[in-house]
């Protein structure tokens, strides 16, 4: 069975798993309707009794290859000055019930990287590279990342790519404790599945609350985290070296940044 949300796809397989898949391929890359789009198919997912866990999946090249710059719910955002809507649906993750493996194959890019770490486990392949570029772009972090990353890896790890903007591949995201599985691009996929099905065969009231004790609160300390995100992200997006920060990104060549 398979229902569409936008241009997210579900589909529900006999063992209890959900395929959820983004459809913006090569580069998948998210905006406000996006989020918006899987956050209605997650809640959905949690009213459906034949469903027990998520694979979290993309068509195309990359997972996620960050924000679409050029959207018009982007801009809208940044002239608001207000809570940023992006983060109210990507709060809505959070708050989901069922757990959720992502299966990250090429680049998982700011807010893409974001998005994979909200899940439970993640899946990666050699060719996996996951990065939160925020500085290369002349603003901060969001999607509650400055506290969800921290929570896998530590503080100096987290700071680590903070601080530097670099790119980390799937056997460094495996060795650090961020994926859970390490396998090959060909089976990136099936070996979601597998894990998935490894969850759902298991008492599903037993699991859910076992997740819910181990995630406690997470889902309002990352909407108290992206509203701090959110208001430095307003402010610097106003600023000469976030404008230079997108076109050096762009074109592939590091930013001749001012502090203005």
């Amino acid at each position: 069975m398979q229902s569409n949300y936008g241009d997210v796809s579900v589909t529900i397989l006999d063992n209890f798993v959900a395929i959820c898949e983004i459809n913006r391929a090569p580069n998948n890359f998210f905006d406000q309707d996006l989020i918006k789009d899987l956050a209605d198919a997650f809640e959905a997912i949690d009213q459906d009794p034949a469903t027990r866990a998520i694979v979290l999946c993309s068509d195309g090249k990359h997972f996620c290859a960050g924000a679409n710059f050029s959207s018009p719910n982007r801009q809208q955002t940044a002239n608001t000055g207000g809570a940023n809507p992006l983060y109210t649906e990507a709060v809505r993750l959070f708050h989901s019930k069922t757990p959720v493996i992502a299966a990250v194959q090429g680049a998982a890019v700011g807010g893409g990287f974001g998005l994979a770490v909200m899940a439970d486990f993640r899946v990666v392949s050699p060719e996996t590279r996951m990065t939160a570029n925020f500085v290369k772009l002349g603003f901060t972090p969001g999607f509650g990342l400055t506290h969800t990353l921290s929570r896998i890896i530590g503080h100096q790890k987290a700071n680590l790519l903070f601080f530097t903007g670099r790119r980390i591949t799937g056997q460094t995201a495996f060795d650090w404790g961020l994926a859970d599985i390490m396998s090959s691009a060909e089976n990136l996929r099936a070996e979601a599945i597998e894990l998935a099905a490894e969850i759902a065969e298991n008492a599903p009231l037993a699991v859910v609350s076992v997740r819910d004790q181990v995630r406690g609160e997470l889902a309002d300390a990352v909407k108290a985290t992206t509203d701090i995100e959110g208001r430095a992200q307003f402010f610097l997006q106003q600023t000469n070296d976030h404008k230079e920060g997108v076109k050096a990104v762009s074109e592939r060549r590091p930013g001749q940044f001012t502090g203005s």
